[in-house]
């Protein structure tokens, strides 16, 4: 299987429970990545330059830089 991954800067790209890699607040200097599943959707705007803001199940927020997608 192979991953694609869309752009985090446009929210109708993302759903909850996509597997997404964020960059929390703190982390925007070192560029650290996180990864997980998204629980909530905080943005309501339908694009952000700096990507949509989510809560993954984790807890943990920060904006979307990728939604990675499974291909068959």
């Amino acid at each position: 299987m192979n991953r694609n991954s869309l752009s985090g800067t446009i929210r109708k790209n993302i759903q909850i429970g996509d597997e997404v890699s964020i960059v929390q607040k703190h982390h925007q200097r070192s560029g650290e990545l996180t990864e997980g599943f998204v629980k909530r959707i905080l943005t309501s705007a339908p694009t952000h330059p700096h990507g949509i803001k989510v809560m993954l199940d984790t807890g943990e927020v920060g904006r979307v830089k990728e939604v990675f997608q499974e291909e068959d």
